[in-house]
């Protein structure tokens, strides 16, 4: 049987700072989808550079798919743990579930170091 790629890692606080910033970024000089529908259009059509989930969505069903589906399309995805904040950065009044990062702006080479920090994260 083989083991589910879904693969849960602790994000420390600093990475996920840097995440909320490169979201903000990228919303003022890129370009970015919002919410679990938009989010999972951006995976299934491989435009998504970095996927960000937050951890506090209840019931966590709503993004459980988005793992799987990122790490099919070979998609780097990392969590942050407040959906209100991640609104926020993405400029919402509202929390959102998910976000992702179609075209980082100015925000790419602060992309690059998260996704880096990511694959040693999950080592």
């Amino acid at each position: 049987m083989a083991k589910p790629i879904y693969v849960r890692f602790e994000v420390p606080k600093e990475l996920a700072d840097r995440v909320y910033g490169a979201v903000e970024v990228a919303r003022d000089t890129g370009k970015l989808r919002k919410g679990t529908n938009e989010v999972t259009k951006a995976i299934e059509r491989k435009q998504a550079k970095l996927v960000v989930i937050a951890e506090d969505v209840e019931p966590a069903e709503i993004v459980a798919h988005l793992v799987p589906l990122s790490e099919e399309k070979g998609i780097p995805y990392v969590y942050v743990p407040s959906k209100r904040e991640l609104g926020a950065a993405a400029g919402l009044e509202v929390g959102s579930s998910a976000v992702a990062i179609v075209d980082a702006g100015q925000a790419a080479n602060a992309v690059k170091d998260i996704i880096e920090s990511i694959k040693q994260l999950k080592k």
